[in-house]
């Protein structure tokens, strides 16, 4: 059985139009312009997709109940309207309060199989999503639904667990995870074929910020300020300043302050230091600046005028060294539990903070604020919603210094790699939509929190412990990767698939950004052989596509709009038997192989090629190789078989060399004209059929 190797891509646009907006806000006093960007993209991919529940009473009420509507609801299920009652129970699900997620959670499960009936998929899923981040435990496994695909009796009650719903709702997903290649398998793999590529990408690339900022204490909670992002504030509990020594209270709590470090020209971080104007005998931290750096909000802990255990402050600055008495935000932002984490939006006039207090979704919730400029004050915060709030917690809120996307770590969400991961957001059409996990080359098995991004999207700066099985938190230093990109708004997706036979594939995808060097995270191929990225529009990027029964797929390609690919690699038939002779023809041939008359010269245009065959080589140690060399009829038979062997030998020279391989790992075979596909060839092409190399993969028994 013969194969060819033909490269075919259909592109198919999808049309995404991701629409980038860009405004200005001229700052009177220092008559300076900020620049920010806007996402207004259509409703065309998952990641801007915005919520088809728009929960409109959230910060309105705290428990919503219309009799009326329940009853509709209630003559729609019995009469099985199913259209008119995914419609009723949309309305009804969309204006609930927080305290509806507790006890009218058999509503959601009910909108959720409803529109599965009715083929509304990205309501079903939403839906199941609004159940698994919103469960309240073990009472979940008596939960009853109704379920109209499984009965002809609407009214038919069955219970079905949490864990259930989690499989569930996979089963509907399948198709749409990201299934990121284990870390230590890709390096692995980095290793084997680093002779044949220029492809190193970092293992150690988290980087501890050095003795000028960390100590032998838990330095932590940091933000960088504004767009010059030379000024660092962060958190440390180090003994120094003018308070060392000094405890809280009674219970011999460590004091924490706020130290700050600048950056010279030459990118290096100076000696931190305190910010003694604002430090106190009580506990300061979590800081934030705004783009101006005239002001600070900060959390402070145990002070007499608090109105909960931790509270956020503010200070303004006066001259380069002097900054006003830190004043309470008040009852409007604090609550009578732990407020903390502050984050200033693009234009400053937007809170958003972590906060415990009652009322919420879970453990901690994250809340916003706006100002009212006119008044000078801030108004009552709101929470901002159950999509990106969770029964669990969501902490350490982050604004991108240019972008309106919201990062933020939590516990509580649909894909946690560890305890707390840091995902990404983006606020369309009112609202902020469905969060994305920014992958494991951040996000590891432990905590990822306290973390701030430079304007540039360079540098993701995050606390960490330094030491395997330590507690001692260090700042460090991690180049941003793809995944959490604030401009990654573009969709690459693709399948591999035999284009004869529909053959789905196994393997690694890779995708190299090299215009900016930007990390990608590699993935592993579907069950369907489909696989998907978000990229940075209008750069070049390197594909590779790479598994143990096909040759590597290796493509360059400009970002235009949303973009979808079917690849179609040469499959690999290894033989079983040892030797060729004998055995059933498996092989793989290549039309760019193609001699010139009486010549055994490689040309260039066989390079690419050869190299899918050494990069297989390089990859899979366990299979050797058999270079098979044939001419057609014409000339005579004994100079034949003489050129066909060196047209073989000459390839297998190359391949061990550039590929640094065992020499007895390839063999060369010449077999002249006795070998032909076509017998007593008449046609010019069906003479060319005949002179042809033949690449056979033999899995050895190493």
């Amino acid at each position: 059985m013969q194969f060819r190797l033909n490269h075919i891509f259909l592109l198919l646009f999808l049309l995404l139009s991701v629409q980038v907006s860009q405004a200005q806000k001229k700052d009177k006093k220092d008559k300076k312009k900020w620049m920010f960007t806007d996402f207004k993209p259509n409703d065309s991919t998952s990641i801007f997709r915005a919520s088809k529940l728009q929960f409109t009473n959230i910060n309105k009420v705290r428990y919503y109940y219309n009799q009326k509507k329940r009853s509709r609801i209630k003559q729609l299920s019995d009469e099985k309207l199913y259209n008119q009652l995914l419609i009723a129970l949309t309305d009804y699900v969309g204006k609930f309060g927080i305290l509806n997620f507790n006890k009218d959670m058999d509503m959601l499960w009910h909108l959720a199989r409803v529109a599965e009936h009715e083929e509304k998929w990205d309501t079903a899923k939403e839906a199941w999503r609004m159940i698994i981040k919103h469960h309240r435990g073990d009472s979940w496994l008596s939960l009853k639904y109704h379920n109209p695909n499984e009965d002809k009796n609407w009214a038919e009650i069955r219970s079905e667990s949490l864990q259930a719903a989690i499989h569930h709702y996979d089963s509907l997903t399948e198709f749409e995870k990201d299934l990121y290649v284990d870390l230590e398998v890709y390096y692995n793999l980095v290793e084997l074929r680093k002779t044949i590529d220029t492809l190193h990408p970092p293992k150690s690339v988290l980087l501890n910020m050095g003795e000028a900022i960390n100590s032998p204490h838990e330095d932590y909670g940091m933000t960088i300020s504004g767009l010059s992002d030379n000024k660092i504030l962060f958190t440390s509990s180090r003994l120094m300043g003018p308070f060392k020594g000094v405890v809280a209270d009674l219970h011999n709590r460590v004091n924490e302050d706020i130290f700050y470090s600048d950056r010279d020209e030459d990118g290096i971080w100076g000696e931190a230091a305190p910010l003694e104007a604002i430090n106190t005998s009580y506990k300061e931290g979590s800081p934030c600046m705004d783009k101006s750096g005239n002001l600070i909000i900060f959390s402070r802990c145990f002070s007499p005028d608090s109105y909960g255990n931790c509270d956020l402050y503010y200070t303004q600055r006066v001259n380069d060294t002097a900054w006003t008495e830190a004043v309470n935000l008040g009852e409007n932002i604090n609550g009578s539990a732990w407020d903390s984490h502050p984050s200033l939006s693009i234009t400053g006039d937007t809170l958003y903070f972590s906060s415990d207090r009652e009322g919420g979704f879970g453990g901690a919730d994250i809340y916003m604020s706006i100002k009212n400029k006119k008044k000078g004050y801030w108004e009552k915060a709101q929470n901002i919603g159950p999509v990106i709030n969770t029964q669990n917690n969501e902490v350490s809120p982050h604004i991108h210094p240019k972008f309106n996307v919201l990062y933020f770590s939590s516990d509580g969400q649909m894909i946690n790699y560890g305890h707390f991961d840091i995902f990404k957001s983006y606020y369309v059409n009112g609202s902020w939509v469905e969060s994305k996990n920014i992958g494991p080359l951040v996000n590891g098995i432990g905590s990822e929190m306290y973390f701030a991004i430079d304007s540039k999207s360079e540098h993701l700066f995050y606390a960490k412990s330094s030491n395997e099985g330590k507690n001692n938190l260090d700042l460090f230093s991690f180049p941003l990767p793809m995944e959490a990109q604030p401009e990654a708004i573009v969709r690459f997706s693709g399948r591999v698939i035999e284009p004869t036979t529909g053959e789905v594939f196994g393997g690694i995808v890779t995708v190299i950004d090299l215009d900016h060097g930007v990390e990608i995270t590699p993935k592993n191929l579907r069950d369907d052989g489909s696989f998907e990225f978000d990229l940075i529009d209008k750069r070049r990027y390197l594909l590779l596509v790479e598994g143990d029964n096909f040759f590597r797929i290796e493509e360059m390609f400009t970002m235009d709009g949303d973009m979808s690919d079917t690849l179609s690699p040469a499959p690999i038939v290894p033989v079983k038997e040892e030797g060729f002779m004998g055995a059933e023809r498996k092989s793989v041939t290549f039309e760019s192989i193609d001699f010139d008359p009486s010549s055994a010269k490689l040309k260039p245009e066989m390079e690419n090629n050869l190299h899918l065959v050494i990069d297989f080589l390089v990859t899979h140690p366990k299979f050797d190789l058999e270079v098979i060399g044939h001419t057609d009829s014409d000339g005579d038979p004994i100079a034949n078989m003489r050129l066909s062997h060196d047209r073989a030998e000459n390839i297998r020279k190359y391949i061990v060399a550039y590929g640094s391989l065992d020499h007895g790992r390839v063999k060369a075979i010449g077999l002249g004209d006795t070998d032909p596909i076509i017998k007593n060839p008449v046609k010019p092409e069906e003479k060319k059929l005949n002179r042809r190399v033949e690449f056979r993969l033999f899995e050895t028994k190493k």
